[in-house]
């Protein structure tokens, strides 16, 4: 049978995973040490998803991998199904593995008569029967509170940071944000590059039209420096990429974009590769498909960070300790 016990025989650990992202999926099960178990899943002909396990995963704490990329909703509504066929199969614990949470950047209402999505995706996870939450470098903090149970907010930043350190001159490198919401993210980013000096750049924004902003400029001193821009995803790319160029207009030797989610919906491959920055960094916590990779884009890989926060889950151990001194 699929699966890890416990040294004293009393727990077994689960793992299993939506069609999203295979590749993802078994990379964690390897860094595990075990194996996915069988799923069937599939399509009927209007849409509808069918989820049935090939293993019993009665009284086994069970964690389900699903990565929330296009087309989102039939992945989100297949994890959802999977919960429920857990909690229906009598799984004594069922955590749910988000590696990029969807309707993550729809956290507040800007104005009257909109959904606060991330909060619906909270609640529907919970009531499908979800005792825990797991996901990597949420959109907003706050969105821990959004649901009523465990939820373990895991930081790439050693990740990238660690990668990144290898790029850069850390005697002549500077930290950017891309705008004033992140700087607290590009402090933490500054301080594990030898205390490099910050900057961010102001940009305003239409809430009524989505994945557009305007980068108007750079505060901060950049000049002859290398400069790290950060962010938590990349969608259409056209923020970051007009943020590259106010960088270079600013005097900047050169650019790398470090971001944790590669969303990269078209056409954000042709404003990354055309945009003058030096190196694109991200992880896979979602797939990159072979039309949105480019010469300059580096994918680190998440499955190590997945799998060692899992064990601690399990192990009822502390998935804090991962960060201590690192985030």
């Amino acid at each position: 049978m699929t699966g890890i016990v416990s040294p004293d025989g009393e727990k077994r650990l689960v793992f299993v995973s939506g069609r999203a992202h295979p590749e993802l999926a078994k990379d964690v099960a390897r860094e595990l040490g075990t194996g996915l178990v069988p799923t069937t899943a599939y399509d009927f002909a209007n849409g509808e998803i069918y989820v049935r396990f090939g293993e019993s995963v009665r009284g086994a704490d069970v964690f389900v991998l699903q990565s929330h990329t296009a087309p989102i909703n039939q992945w989100i509504m297949e994890q959802l199904i999977m919960v429920d066929a857990l909690k229906r199969a009598s799984a004594k614990t069922i955590t749910v593995v988000q590696p990029f949470y969807g309707y993550a950047r729809q956290d507040k209402k800007h104005r009257g008569r909109e959904p606060i999505s991330a909060r619906l995706m909270a609640d529907l996870f919970k009531t499908a029967g979800a005792d825990r939450i797991m996901s990597v470098d949420l959109h907003s903090s706050q969105l821990q509170g959004f649901f009523n149970g465990p939820v373990d907010h895991l930081w790439a930043m050693p990740l990238l940071t660690d990668y990144v350190r290898t790029r850069v001159d850390l005697a002549n490198v500077a930290v950017v944000s891309p705008d004033a919401g992140r700087i607290r993210v590009a402090e933490q980013w500054a301080a594990k590059l030898g205390d490099a000096p910050l900057a961010f750049v102001h940009k305003t924004r239409d809430i009524t039209k989505p994945n557009q902003s305007v980068a108007n400029r750079v505060v901060g001193d950049v000049e002859g420096r290398t400069c790290v821009l950060v962010d938590d995803l990349i969608d259409t790319g056209g923020t970051i990429a007009s943020a590259v160029k106010v960088i270079l207009a600013a005097g900047a030797k050169d650019v790398i974009i470090a971001a944790t989610h590669g969303v990269l919906s078209d056409p954000a491959a042709q404003r990354l590769s055309e945009c003058g920055a030096r190196e694109v960094v991200i992880t896979d916590t979602l797939p990159i498909s072979a039309d949105r990779t480019f010469d300059k884009l580096t994918v680190l890989s998440i499955a190590p960070l997945l799998a060692r926060a899992i064990r601690e889950v399990f192990d009822d151990g502390s998935v804090t300790s991962l960060f201590e001194g690192n985030a």
